[in-house]
């Protein structure tokens, strides 16, 4: 990557010097419902709050791992009790439903679809976006090769990198980024830790 862009490998051998390297790595996924119904908890909240919101969601299944199957039987108010918006509530209502009908892949193939495949299947799910699915692809697949354009963090990564006036938008941080394929959730993920650096 330090060939292809010259400035991003400066700021990563930097870093890895200072911090270590880029610790994704894959898991194992038992079932979908797992990250994914953690994600739609986590959307548009603050990383405390989302825990906590979280953590009371997670009580609901008595200290088990939460499952589709358990989750379609409870209640709404349940899961709005616990802190979940209506949209939430939903949300995840419909991720257990698509799993226990099997409209999903099944977790033992998601390791083996496309990127793309995956994005489109799993956008089916109500609240779950595309920048959701990049997550799950970069943080749980670990697939090596994701950008999510539209992340402000690493829009603003880039910014800063590049001592930019303005934000890029997603074209130009899609065009800006076309060189540091095949590694580009790398170079998302030091683009994120560049926002944390501000000098």
């Amino acid at each position: 990557m330090a060939a292809a862009d010259p400035l991003l490998g400066q700021f990563i051998g930097q870093h890895i010097q200072q911090h270590g390297p880029c610790p994704i790595r894959p898991y194992s996924v038992r079932s979908l419902f797992t990250p994914l119904s953690r994600s739609i908890a986590y959307q548009q909240l603050s990383g405390k709050a989302a825990g906590t919101i979280y953590g009371r969601f997670r009580d609901l299944f008595n200290h088990r791992r939460p499952t589709a199957t358990a989750l379609l039987k409870m209640d709404y108010q349940q899961l709005r009790d616990a802190g979940l918006s209506n949209n939430k509530t939903l949300a995840l209502q419909d991720l257990a439903d698509k799993i226990v009908r099997r409209q999903l892949p099944a977790a033992n193939r998601v390791h083996q679809l496309p990127d793309q495949e995956l994005i489109e299947q799993l956008t089916e799910v109500r609240g779950i976006g595309v920048w959701t699915v990049q997550m799950f692809l970069m943080f749980w697949l670990a697939r090596l090769d994701i950008l999510p354009t539209a992340d402000l963090g690493i829009q603003k990564g880039l910014q800063l990198l590049d001592v930019l006036d303005d934000l890029p938008t997603p074209d130009e941080l899609g065009q800006r980024g076309e060189c540091w394929g095949p590694y580009r959730t790398v170079a998302s993920w030091y683009l994120w830790r560049r926002t944390e650096v501000q000098n």
